[in-house]
């Protein structure tokens, strides 16, 4: 497991609202890395389709629509790189901070460099370094709580409302600039919050626990030559594919969803058949399979906040109040600021409830089916151009993030609690491939989109997920015997 630790002659660390004080310390970093993140998607999609007399790059709205899929998908896939590097090479710690500055070189690309080079260098600057902070982040925040601590899930809570501040602020600000002053002063901004970022991180990271800085699976001059030789071989088959024009800005997502499927299949029958995995952590694994599908059916809708909900905002939402219209990207910054307001209370209904709380497969069920319900809520507003209120959309981000909460920080926790110990990160890693995969879904879903006939997307989306959500609730019994200890 990822924690050794026992809960016997356990002193807990309560100096941050009931939780240990590092928290303070991944809440910070995680909150500025968020506020760059959310802060630059919450305009890429618009920078990508608006033509050049608006200061976009002119793209076709369905291209736009998939390379932000892509990109969201490649940001997850790229856990893979940073959970084995946090445990073969540097530890949680290490990996978390170079990636921090990774990401603020890809936002520093986006701000100065012209045109699609400034995309492509910026945007794969970005997901890598993104990659290699959340799961190590929530890895970390995992270290803080020994096993059998029942306050891990509301540490994940508050650990969340820092990722949702950050995601609340800067598409508030990006937006700002972007419609005031351009696009790339709102990726310069990006910049400069990942920047704060980084100071505050480095002057408290010896706040951290000294797990955190181990590699618990150092790996020897052989491992790193099969993994560069992997690497490299990717990258080339990746060259050649666009080089000879099977790849292309048009399918791109559909690229990064067949990677994200062989990665997560391959990620299973690595853990499953590893002889460092213990029989007890291999049923975890196998427990984890239908919360692993329910997560990939939950972000492929709502990770449509980036696509298909942005392209909504911009084209149905009513955005006039008393004759000045908001920015587009401004929604951004809704579901944030509910996740804010509902995140303490889940949390702490969580530690008062304490063994009773609803199980983690019925808090995975309640999420998928919740996301389906906020689909089939848009039937139910107006049609025509920039017709939608904004009360009904606030309604509809409402169900988004109750369903969200009962899903994304729990995610988190579990995969710390099923991670074997011999992969802690790496399991970490494969929890964010099913945010990977459905967000690249989300992408290539959101072209099938027609503003002029809504009623079977909503429906049909909305359905599914319902179905998912009632299959993982029935399917608890079976999860809660394969891992009982831990859901």
């Amino acid at each position: 497991m990822s924690n050794p630790q026992s809960t016997t002659g356990y002193k807990p660390d309560n100096r941050f609202f009931g939780h240990p004080l590092p928290l303070v310390n991944l809440f910070g970093v995680e909150m500025w890395e968020r506020f760059s993140f959310y802060g630059m998607q919450a305009i890429l999609a618009y920078y990508l389709y608006y033509t050049a007399s608006q200061g976009g790059l002119g793209y076709d709205e369905g291209t736009a629509l998939g390379i932000v899929g892509a990109y969201s998908g490649f940001v997850y896939l790229s856990t893979i790189a940073g959970g084995w590097i946090s445990d073969r090479l540097l530890g949680a710690e290490r990996t978390l901070f170079y990636s921090a500055c990774l990401v603020m070189v890809g936002h520093i690309a986006l701000a100065v460099l012209p045109g699609s080079t400034g995309v492509v260098v910026g945007l794969v600057c970005v997901a890598i370094g993104s990659g290699g902070v959340k799961g190590n982040a929530t890895k970390v925040v995992g270290d803080l709580y020994p096993q059998g601590d029942l306050r891990r899930d509301a540490g994940f809570s508050l650990f969340y409302m820092g990722v949702n501040l950050g995601a609340f602020i800067g598409p508030l600000l990006t937006g700002y600039l972007q419609d005031t002053a351009g696009f790339h002063w709102g990726f310069g901004l990006a910049a400069v919050g990942m920047a704060l970022g980084l100071v505050q991180y480095a002057l408290t990271r010896r706040m951290l626990p000294r797990i955190s800085q181990e590699v618990p699976n150092p790996a020897s001059a052989a491992d790193i030559l099969n993994a560069g030789g992997i690497l490299l071989a990717a990258l080339v088959l990746v060259g050649v594919l666009i080089a000879v024009g099977v790849i292309t800005a048009d399918n791109l997502v559909d690229a990064v969803i067949i990677a994200v499927i062989i990665a997560s299949i391959a990620y299973f029958a690595f853990l499953l058949s590893s002889k460092r995995v213990t029989p007890g952590e291999r049923s975890g694994v196998i427990a984890f399979i239908p919360l692993f599908l329910s997560q990939v059916a939950f972000w492929a809708l709502f990770q449509q906040l980036f696509s298909f909900v942005a392209v909504y905002a911009d084209k149905r939402l009513n955005r006039n109040i008393l004759g000045w219209e908001f920015p587009a990207s401004w929604v951004q910054s809704i579901d944030p600021v509910y996740v804010l307001i509902f995140a303490p209370v889940l949390a702490t209904l969580w530690v008062k409830l304490g063994p009773r709380q609803p199980s983690t497969p019925i808090k995975f069920a309640i999420g998928t089916a919740g996301i389906g319900v906020a689909f089939l809520a848009f039937l139910f507003m107006p049609s025509g151009q920039n017709t939608v209120p904004v009360i009904g959309l606030l309604a509809i981000m409402l169900i988004f993030a109750l369903s969200e909460l009962c899903i994304s920080p729990v995610g988190l926790s579990v995969s710390t609690k099923l991670a074997p110990h011999a992969f802690p990160t790496q399991m970490v890693a494969l929890n964010f491939l099913s945010i990977s995969l459905g967000s690249a879904l989300a992408g290539r879903l959101a072209t099938f989109y027609d503003m002029n006939n809504e009623a079977p997307y909503f429906i049909v989306l909305g359905g599914v997920a319902i179905a998912i959500g009632l299959g993982v609730a029935a399917l608890t019994p079976t999860i809660k015997r394969l891992a009982p200890e831990v859901v």
